[in-house]
């Protein structure tokens, strides 16, 4: 059993690859760790996993689109373990954003993108009262390389993780004076374990592929490292360009 006093990481929107490896990642390093997903049949899995490596973790349902189940979540968190230091958000995929040449955007479909923003801002919003007030602690994020490399064919797409690495690296200057880590990794391949690999691996359309493929683990590594230093608001990782 790990001090009441460990650092707490939260995981939003926890899956089997790059979620799952922050929670490896930052557990090694004693933070005890909150799982956080609308998906609870696969938790058991995910703390049996962390459990294995002397991690201490614990797993709530949430929908990173309702902001009153992410608060009672977070609630509940704060009262498992007494505190949340880290907050990462990785539902990234924004699935209110529409896809197709950004020529071809309209005003509804770039509000859709951007409503897809909404919840990464919430649950750091329910997180920075404690963290200000304490004056320590830190939010990453992790969005696509069309955020800073041009991708027509994305469209809303590029619009909704331009949005959010903007906001990320924003809140880095605006929090560092306070003690407070912000920061982003942007990502231009595929993540292995991840959810689109794996429906990847059993489509024979795409058996074999292997370019631009990404070891979470070694997102993660980076992930922590961008904290640990506190100084970078962003990685990028390209595998594509």
């Amino acid at each position: 059993m790990t001090s009441t006093s460990a650092p707490v990481l939260v995981v939003l929107g926890v899956g089997p690859g790059l979620g799952m490896s922050v929670a490896h990642r930052f557990g090694a390093e004693g933070h005890r760790v909150a799982l956080i997903s609308r998906s609870p049949q696969r938790h058991p899995d995910y703390l049996a996993a962390l459990a294995d490596k002397g991690v201490e973790a614990a797993a709530y349902v949430a929908d990173a689109n309702d902001s009153g189940r992410l608060r009672t979540a977070l609630d509940a968190v704060r009262d498992r373990f007494g505190r949340i230091d880290v907050g990462y958000y990785g539902p990234a995929a924004f699935e209110t954003a529409p896809t197709g040449d950004i020529t071809g955007l309209d005003a509804a479909g770039a509000q859709a993108a951007l409503d897809g923003v909404v919840p990464a801002v919430d649950f750091a919003s329910q997180l920075l009262p404690e963290m200000r007030r304490r004056g320590s602690g830190g939010l990453l994020f992790a969005g696509g390389l069309s955020s800073v490399v041009p991708m027509p064919p994305l469209g809303g797409l590029a619009l909704a993780a331009a949005a959010l690495r903007n906001y990320a690296v924003t809140l880095h200057a605006a929090l560092k004076p306070e003690g407070i880590y912000a920061g982003t990794i942007t990502i231009g391949g595929l993540i292995e374990r991840g959810d689109i690999h794996r429906a990847m691996a059993d489509n024979a359309q795409f058996a074999g592929a292997t370019t631009g493929t990404i070891n979470p683990d070694d997102l993660a590594e980076q992930l922590w490292r961008l904290y640990r230093e506190r100084t970078a608001a962003e990685e990028v990782v390209n595998l594509l360009v």
